[in-house]
């Protein structure tokens, strides 16, 4: 074949194949076999080989073609992402209404969009004439990071926008949720536990740290979906004037809308349809935790304007926690990383929102006397923001005994050091020298925000501090391939079950590759090594700014207070 004619057989492969994985990852109606496509896909392969200056960056075999890359460029959004006012009481969305009326006056009454309020990660993408250039986390809502070749692993992200319907904006900067499906979730923790790592405890942080993976190859590894909802910015956009006439220009562009938004009038009409989504929650094949009610109208919206936080025309009605009902079993005092002691409660097992429940925070001493929560009693637990556990109040069972109040212990359980009252929190002063603090510290040190250590989960973290091969978190770095070998070698020896059990899932894991993982981690981004040290009020925000700010970690260490 001449370069002329495989130029015009190329470009035909190319349609066919986009048309392809917009039937299959959009709509969802496949139209060809799987053969059949990967007859297509091979043939486009081979000729972009055989012609490499007919290979563009939007066709189809490019979609895992990145390499790793150090570290994610920051990227100021095309317009502000801002987060949404939210409240799980119908009271609050009748508050919103009312100020909606209002602000109206004699324009009417407010015609809204209802859509589920998807658990995922949000992102930005931007795409210049046609084609799909940039695309960037929500970060602080004014500027991100670029996350364009793992997006590109996304089959349901067009890297071409379709335009038989309506003409693409010269640019067009689009926002959306990036989602793993249940069953993707499912499955990937099921391999992350196999091989000894920590799994995600939802799949909104499941795909978030997927997007975040250095290398797209291992993005394209864990299944990732996304469902596009607004438009942020555009040059010259089509005559859109409502939100509804948006997500239809987003589905004429070919990319990925979701099919349960709804127009509504009254709060009624959004209170069923946010009763409609409850029941049908535990049906859908993705994670939803509310539904977000938008004003139709785009010329309202841009009147209404938005504070620096939330925009004034639309509202997250959250649904409720999750609640069950279960027998508390005991109740242990755990030693967090910041020498807080925890009332932590042991119960019966009990499935909550898809996922088995058997620890539930009692945050202190002031809160397990509020409750009066006492071992053997029944009790209601739900897991607030669909994460933690919690539990929320004791059930009443009239002519049924009760076990003793429970009391904080005198003394540290980890390293038996005299506990302080600080407020309601009581505290292990031991600050350094406690194997539970340390234990949790080098949980939160390579924890995926922080210096993101593959296989130095708490079992690990817990045996390295236990046989005193790490003392302070510095003994980390120096470990060896040899020290980790020995110390399975050890462990192996060891007759108590419990401790073979733990040996069994530690010799799993390689030791060279745990001292690499660590080698690797040990020349950190500023902002990920200062979240990492875990100092008090320093969350993942804070050590952004402070690495902006100083730039090098001397810096930091010769900062004054002011």
């Amino acid at each position: 074949m001449d370069r002329p004619a495989a130029e015009k057989r190329i470009a035909r492969l190319r349609e066919e194949i986009r048309a392809h994985d917009h039937a299959y990852y959009v709509l969802d109606r496949p139209k060809i076999a799987d053969s059949e496509y990967d007859r297509l896909f091979h043939e486009l392969k081979e000729l972009e080989e055989a012609f490499p200056e007919l290979r563009t960056d939007d066709s189809p075999t490019q979609r895992v073609a990145g390499r790793p890359v150090e570290g994610f460029a920051t990227v100021e959004h095309r317009a502000p992402m801002l987060s949404l006012d939210s409240a799980a009481e119908e009271e609050t969305l009748v508050r919103f209404d009312e100020r909606l009326r209002k602000a109206l006056g004699e324009e009417g009454p407010p015609t809204y969009v209802v859509e589920p309020k998807l658990d995922g990660a949000s992102v930005e993408l931007v795409y210049t004439d046609g084609l799909l250039t940039d695309a960037v986390t929500r970060g602080d809502g004014r500027r991100g990071e670029g996350i364009l070749e793992n997006v590109k692993t996304i089959a349901a992200v067009p890297l071409k926008l379709r335009e038989e319907r309506l003409p693409a904006p010269a640019l067009l900067a689009v926002r959306g949720e990036v989602i793993m499906r249940l069953e993707d979730f499912e499955r990937q923790n099921e391999e992350l536990v196999a091989a000894g790592r920590e799994p995600y405890a939802n799949p909104r942080n499941a795909a978030a740290g997927a997007l975040r993976q250095l290398d797209p190859r291992r993005t394209a590894e864990r299944t990732l979906d996304i469902y596009l909802y607004d438009v942020l910015a555009a040059e010259e956009p089509p005559p859109l004037a409502t939100q509804w006439e948006v997500l239809e220009a987003l589905r004429s562009w070919g990319l990925r809308v979701n099919d349960l938004p709804r127009r509504a009038r009254e709060v009624a009409e959004i209170a069923a349809y946010h009763r409609d989504l409850i029941e049908r929650r535990d049906d859908l094949p993705y994670e939803i935790d509310g539904v977000v009610v938008k004003l139709d109208p785009l010329a309202a919206r841009e009147r209404l304007g938005a504070t620096s936080h939330h925009p004034r025309w639309a509202f997250a009605y959250k649904f409720p926690p999750r609640r069950e009902v279960t027998r508390l079993l005991s109740i242990l005092p755990s030693v967090g990383r910041t020498g807080v002691v925890t009332p932590v409660a042991l119960m019966r097992p009990v499935e909550l929102g898809g996922v088995t429940v058997s620890r539930a925070t009692l945050h202190n001493r002031e809160e397990v006397a509020r409750k009066d929560v006492r071992e053997g009693d029944l009790v209601r637990i739900q897991r607030a923001g669909d994460v933690i556990p919690q539990v929320v109040e004791r059930i009443e069972e009239p002519g049924r005994g009760r076990g003793e109040p429970f009391e904080m212990p005198a003394r540290c359980p980890s390293c038996g050091t005299a506990l302080t009252e600080r407020g309601p929190f009581t505290v292990c002063p031991n600050s350094f020298d406690c194997p539970a603090q340390l234990v949790g510290r080098l949980v939160h040190l390579s924890s995926r925000r922080a210096l993101d250590i593959e296989g130095l989960g708490e079992e690990t973290a817990r045996l390295l501090v236990d046989k005193g091969l790490v003392r302070h978190l510095p003994d980390l770095f120096d470990l060896t391939a040899e020290q980790l070998l020995e110390l399975a070698a050890e462990l192996k020896e060891e007759v108590d079950a419990g401790r073979r059990e733990r040996t069994r899932s530690f010799a799993e894991k390689s030791a060279g590759k745990l001292v690499e993982a660590i080698r690797a981690a040990s020349r950190p981004e500023l902002a990920r090594f200062l979240y990492g040290l875990g100092v008090p009020e320093v969350g993942v925000t804070v050590a952004a700014s402070l690495a902006r700010q100083f730039g090098d970690f001397d810096r930091v260490r010769r900062a004054t207070e002011e």
